[in-house]
């Protein structure tokens, strides 16, 4: 690939990125835009969509179209503009707190409805742009400046959760592994529907516990023979906790929320002309 290629999804040479040194998300923020070019995106033609927190800001470091919305809100808004313009790559990009914490309600519906969108979470297991409370998916005992005796509750499980509800596309992975990390990227990107990934990377300033060496040791890879269309397997691997499975665990082909609301073609919504029986045909397809 040349060079210029590669570059096309940089910001200017200078650009101060507002991450700690050594931070997980810097990786991350590499392999998306390697990604995203190693499958051709034009950058005009992609929306990254986040809302509130340190990961939530990946997309002001991404030469392409970004809106940052409301905390917890990315996915209703990412929803809003596969509408509005469904020839459009959207992708919301977020943090643990900001897409399980504020946003929780907005991942369960973004999922029964499957547009075609993609979801890569920021898994560092601490809201770190606010310094450190436990966040959803933070383990229990966690001792934390809000919560110095530990977290009480078990954390919040998206794989299990997203898999229960029939997700579309449900994967996992370890910024660690930045080869394993792009594929697994470049196949949700690439998938028709809704693609959930959580994305496993350390924040190294305000979780001591969660290291790149914690991630490793706690994780292990889905076997060759593992076939992810086996919903009741996944559901298993999802709830395996003490050592989580890394890879693609769920893949389910279902319509998507655009054909449902009979959205047909590539120009935006505002030029189209509804087909009034193809859409009750559709809509009485999903009854």
């Amino acid at each position: 690939m040349p060079e210029t290629e590669k570059k096309k999804f940089d910001m200017p040479h200078g650009t101060d990125i507002a991450w700690c040194p050594a931070c997980g998300n810097f990786p991350l923020l590499n392999v998306v835009k390697q990604s995203l070019s190693e499958l051709e995106i034009d950058p005009s033609n992609l929306v990254l969509v986040s809302g509130i927190g340190q990961a939530a800001k990946t997309p002001q470091y991404v030469h392409a179209n970004m809106y940052n919305g409301l905390h917890g809100r990315a996915l209703p808004s990412a929803v809003g503009i596969k509408l509005a313009h469904r020839d459009l790559v959207v992708v919301a990009e977020s943090g643990d707190g900001d897409m399980y914490g504020e946003g929780g309600n907005h991942l369960t519906h973004t999922i029964r409805r499957n547009p075609d969108i993609t979801a890569i979470v920021h898994n560092n297991m601490i809201y770190g742009l606010t310094k450190g409370q436990a966040s959803p998916t933070s383990e229990q005992g966690m001792q934390n400046p809000l919560q110095p005796d530990g977290v009480v509750v078990e954390p919040f499980n998206p794989m299990a959760v997203a898999v229960a509800l029939d997700a579309s596309f449900v994967a996992r992975a370890n910024i660690g592994d930045i080869l394993q990390t792009k594929a697994i990227l470049k196949e949700a990107l690439a998938w028709k529907g809704f693609a959930l990934v959580d994305v496993f990377q350390p924040c190294v300033v305000f979780n001591k516990v969660n290291t790149y060496g914690w991630f490793k040791e706690h994780t292990y890879y889905l076997p060759d023979d593992y076939d992810p269309t086996d919903r009741q397997a996944a559901f298993a691997k999802a709830c395996e906790t003490e050592k989580m499975p890394i890879g693609i665990l769920y893949k389910h082909e279902r319509s998507v929320y655009e054909d449902a609301l009979g959205i047909m073609g590539e120009h935006p919504l505002y030029r189209h002309t509804l087909d009034t029986e193809k859409f009750a045909a559709l809509v009485k397809s999903f009854v």
